[in-house]
């Protein structure tokens, strides 16, 4: 009898996490397209998730400090759509047919700019679903005293100041919005409060960013605009690979991954997130224990003994990436089910259980 019940409550974990997975899969499908801006996002894994929601057939403003890196850019993302649609059929094709890519220059650190940016954004798209604070820098990895002042100027202006200003321009949109949106800022080294040494001021606007995200939680509680984080984990653009050492990039074949592959993970739980506050990471707990786990496959994963680099150029990556971009999977789905529903997995399991210890108590 004990067996019995111990396979009873096994499988009603199983049925009732697949039943959990494929209401996910169910959201993720019906999300009708968004309106999404992202900032940094010409390069890297901003120009990544611009791509992935674009691909999810969303409309997306894309933006940096360069005109001319806005407009290669924009290029760029037109080319992939155009490959995927030519890829797509049925159900497919017609949720891309709503998807476009515009964007505009702007310096985040600038109030002026940031207010032409939003109203760019209204004009544009009329409304903004979900807005991005992607746009950061960390100069490279040295001592404090290697920084010279316009360094340490830049980093904090990008990263924290940034941010604010940009946050503060989305809620006052998205307050005016019936629906009102979701603001996310980018998690980094230091969000914790951990040490960062050699990137200590990037780690110092990162812990800030955690403390504003803190603080705007309590002021937003009636507020129906979200304001989240989103954590990529160590991500291989140059941001990351600025100024690394060969010991760095040692450790970064272990736990790193191309921006597309992040991109992949994060994009799907954004479009879909709901209320406040919410954390959507993509190193969790799992992944971390495989990459250690795993550690010694890993070597010469990205680079050599020598810290030169051994994967394609983004390039070549994404040639063709377009059409043999996989579908959110069931695994997908159920990674984010079980990521923090646990009370949902327990509660549909003990339903299930019962069923099946009932059922089987008949027979």
């Amino acid at each position: 009898m004990n067996e019995l019940i111990w396979y009873s409550w096994l499988g009603g974990i199983i049925i009732g996490t697949m039943i959990g997975s494929n209401l996910v899969l169910d959201e993720v499908a019906r999300a009708g397209p968004r309106n999404v801006l992202i900032t940094g996002s010409t390069r890297g894994l901003g120009k990544a998730l611009a791509r992935e929601f674009l691909l999810s057939g969303d409309r997306v403003i894309v933006t940096s400090r360069s005109p001319v890196s806005v407009g290669l850019t924009i290029e760029e993302l037109e080319e992939n759509l155009k490959q995927a649609l030519n890829a797509a059929t049925g159900s497919a094709r017609k949720k891309l047919a709503h998807a476009k890519v515009v964007g505009i220059a702007c310096d985040v650190s600038d109030p002026v700019d940031v207010k032409k940016l939003g109203k760019f954004a209204a004009d544009e798209l009329g409304y903004i679903d979900i807005w991005v604070n992607n746009a950061g820098t960390n100069k490279g990895f040295r001592p404090l005293l290697e920084f010279t002042n316009n360094d340490i100027q830049e980093i904090v202006s990008t990263n924290l100041i940034g941010s604010i200003l940009c946050t503060k321009e989305a809620i006052q949109i998205m307050e005016t919005q019936n629906k009102g949106g979701h603001v996310f800022n980018m998690d980094g080294a230091g969000s914790g409060g951990s040490s960062t040494p050699l990137t200590a001021v990037y780690g110092s606007t990162k812990c800030g960013l955690r403390q504003l995200q803190s603080s705007l939680l309590k002021e937003c509680k009636r507020s129906k605009v979200g304001v989240h984080t989103a954590s990529p984990g160590m991500v291989l653009t140059d941001l990351l690979l600025s100024g690394s050492t060969i010991q760095n990039r040692q450790m970064f074949n272990i736990i790193c991954e191309h921006p597309e592959t992040v991109a992949r993970t994060l994009v799907p739980r954004m479009r879909v997130v709901k209320g406040s506050g919410r954390a959507i990471n993509y190193l969790t707990p799992p992944r971390i224990l495989i990459a250690l786990v795993t550690a010694w496959l890993r070597r010469g994963r990205w680079f050599d003994d020598q810290g030169r680099a051994l994967y394609a150029a983004e390039a070549d990556r994404l040639r063709n990436w377009a059409e043999s971009r996989t579908r959110f999977s069931f695994t997908d789905a159920m990674e984010m089910y079980t990521e923090n529903t646990w009370v949902s997995v327990f509660s549909l399991s003990v339903v299930c259980a019962f069923i099946i210890l009932s059922s089987t108590g008949s027979t």
